[in-house]
């Protein structure tokens, strides 16, 4: 026996069942006392003696019930076990697989990604290859007279940040040539020194070969030479060619 909360004792189920035979044994002892006076001795010795007997076999049919109810249950437990673990097995392989899926996907992201940015990074750098290739190719026609000569010259001075304007350079190659490339000045101080002022501008040699400008002619009576040797001297001399107003 058990007890409850209230300390009152409280039976099990065997016990039940024990008070359940007995009850059959009390039932049988009545059944006895009630058989009519004219029924036999062996009868009666028959009927007590089955009280046992049917007690034993309720004792047993109650275990074998109980037994069956416990192998049910366990049956149910490992079925439902069984089942849980296939499905978290299940899920798990679910879950595995959405993974991957993610993982690929997010590969061929990043290799599309990688192909498209170089495919940007080459198309840009034929683009500037392209560019490159017509700007050598292309070649700026200047006439070959004082104003083709004054225009080149103005082109090579801006690329070279040597200061100096178009009315500049024409005013004073005019005043010291005349627009003859070819001139040379043999009479003046210079020449009596040895070292005659020549070309559009008319410079000395020294002074065209100290402010020569690179990536032109080296030869003094190049225009354009001569023009920006000039210029690159009056700048540093003067701040322009266009302060310089006459001999310089």
């Amino acid at each position: 026996m058990t007890e409850n909360r209230h300390g009152r004792r409280r039976l099990t189920k065997t016990h039940k069942y024990s008070i359940g035979g007995v009850a059959a044994v009390g039932a049988a002892a009545v059944a006895f006392t009630l058989v009519p006076g004219n029924a036999s001795a062996d009868t009666t010795h028959t009927s007590v003696d089955a009280a046992p007997v049917a007690f034993a076999s309720q004792t047993k049919t109650v275990q074998a019930g109980l037994h069956a109810q416990q192998a049910h249950a366990d049956k149910a437990a490992k079925t439902a076990a069984a089942k849980a673990k296939a499905e978290a097995a299940k899920a798990k392989a679910r879950a595995e697989a959405r993974a991957k899926a993610e993982a690929r996907a997010k590969s061929e992201a990043a290799a599309k990604a990688k192909a498209a940015a170089k495919a940007k990074a080459a198309a840009k750098e034929r683009t500037a290859k392209a560019a490159a290739s017509r700007s050598t190719t292309r070649t700026t026609l200047y006439a070959n007279n004082l104003d083709g000569w004054i225009r080149q010259a103005l082109d090579i001075m801006k690329a070279k940040g040597i200061p100096g304007s178009y009315d500049g350079l024409q005013r004073n190659i005019m005043r010291e040539s005349g627009g003859n490339p070819q001139a040379i000045n043999n009479w003046d101080i210079n020449a009596q020194n040895g070292v005659p002022s020549k070309g559009l501008l008319q410079t000395i040699q020294p002074t065209f070969d100290q402010y020569h400008v690179a990536g032109t002619s080296t030869n003094i009576y190049d225009p354009v030479a001569n023009i920006t040797a000039a210029a690159n001297y009056a700048a540093a001399n003067y701040g322009s060619i266009d302060n310089v107003n006459s001999a310089y």
